[in-house]
């Protein structure tokens, strides 16, 4: 299942406009960006943990759609704990690694800053709409029309790739062109899908162009994006476990700005 494909529910969250959704995650990953502790990050990693209950997704769907960014955060937070920047005891020393108590403490706090960022990130994003978002981006970010279009049609064509390859795959070996050779193989098949990707995108320029797409003047919508007081609150949300994350650090005296 692709994190980009999006999730159909009836929960209040499915109802949201992309653009508070999108506005939210960002407070949240801003406010623990700017700060490399464990606090903060914990903090709002507990906050989220909570709000997770009414995201709308299993925790089946929820495991599943966020499984890559379980695996990104160890292994982002190991790299630390070896080459991190050494303070205190040390623990391990080998060549150029080195384990302290300095780099366990950022490995600890780059753990639960990728966790922070990324889950509210993933969750948020698989219950947006690619239509939705385009119409938010438009209407209420006020994005030109020509681009979000452009991108919205381009997100159409990503789940294509996968069946052209295959059957790029399935007629290259009847033609007995695929069966020996990896490289040589997905280098060719590799320049084949760009060729055909070229031109399926010359042909969807040409007709969106033929249907006024990228016509001057004001552009009409067939639905209309605003953002309602659900949205408000999401975005209320968003800075509330910005903010507790950041009052947390502060007071314990963690708060640690990133190139202070």
């Amino acid at each position: 299942m692709s994190v980009m494909t999006p999730v159909a529910g009836r929960q209040a969250v499915y109802r949201l406009n992309p653009v508070a959704k999108v506005v939210a995650s960002a407070i949240i990953g801003i406010a623990l960006v700017i700060s490399i502790d464990w606090v903060s990050a914990g903090v709002a990693l507990a906050i989220e943990g909570v709000l997770f209950l009414w995201s709308g997704l299993s925790p089946r769907r929820f495991f599943l759609r966020t499984l890559a960014v379980w695996i990104a955060a160890p292994l982002a937070g190991f790299t630390i704990l070896l080459y991190g920047r050494p303070s205190g005891a040390v623990h391990f020393q080998f060549l150029f690694m080195q384990v302290t108590d300095g780099s366990i403490e950022l490995a600890i706090a780059t753990v639960l800053r990728v966790l922070a960022i990324a889950l509210p990130a993933v969750v948020l994003f698989v219950t947006i709409d690619p239509t939705d978002l385009a119409d938010g981006l438009a209407q209420v970010a006020k994005l030109p029309a020509r681009f979000v279009l452009g991108a919205l049609a381009g997100l159409r064509l990503v789940s294509l790739f996968l069946e052209d390859w295959r059957s790029l795959e399935l007629a290259r070996r009847a033609r007995g062109v695929g069966d020996s050779g990896r490289i040589r193989r997905l280098l060719g098949q590799s320049f084949a899908l760009l060729v055909l990707s070229i031109r399926r995108g010359s042909k969807l320029a040409t007709a969106m162009e033929a249907r006024g797409f990228g016509a001057p003047g004001k552009r009409t919508w067939a639905r209309e994006s605003r953002l309602g007081r659900g949205d408000a609150a999401l975005i209320a949300l968003g800075v509330l476990v910005a903010a507790a994350a950041v009052s947390a650090s502060v007071i314990t005296g963690h708060w640690n700005v990133i190139g202070a």
